[in-house]
């Protein structure tokens, strides 16, 4: 069973994971979108990922802030961070280095495997007969 403060701390969670996701994501179009790409060229991946990374921060932190795919969303940013952790941040060591990124990774592969959290459009569309008997269970 789940309870109140068990849904209340997982929608802190996941407001918080898409709130990062959607001002990391903002920043990279707001310094100019080219420079992201630069960046991304400078570590030797392909310049258009750097666009394809800041669409998936910003509209995906608006999505996991909605509760709107937040599992798959969630995916995409555990991979995102797994890349910035291998690419940009692993040689700098824990501290000072990848803890950020490796946070924001654990919370995102908890969403993927977490039930919603409410309040999560997710539920409100895709609402099913299992949802109403999960709830029936956990209440």
């Amino acid at each position: 069973m789940i309870g109140k403060k068990e849904k209340a701390a997982a929608l802190i969670l996941r407001l918080f994971l898409g709130l990062t996701f959607f001002i990391h994501g903002f920043s990279k179009f707001q310094g100019g979108i080219s420079q992201t790409e630069k960046f991304f060229e400078s570590l030797g991946l392909p310049g258009f990922l750097g666009i394809v990374t800041a669409v998936i921060e910003l509209a995906g932190g608006i999505a996991v802030i909605l509760g709107l795919g937040t599992r798959l969303v969630s995916a995409l940013f555990a991979l995102l961070m797994l890349g910035a952790i291998v690419k940009v941040k692993l040689n700098s060591g824990f501290m000072g280095g990848y803890e950020f990124e490796l946070a924001l990774f654990v919370i995102s592969v908890y969403f993927i495997f977490a039930n919603q959290s409410l309040p999560a459009l997710d539920r409100v569309i895709f609402r099913s007969k299992n949802a109403d008997q999960d709830e029936k269970v956990s209440a």
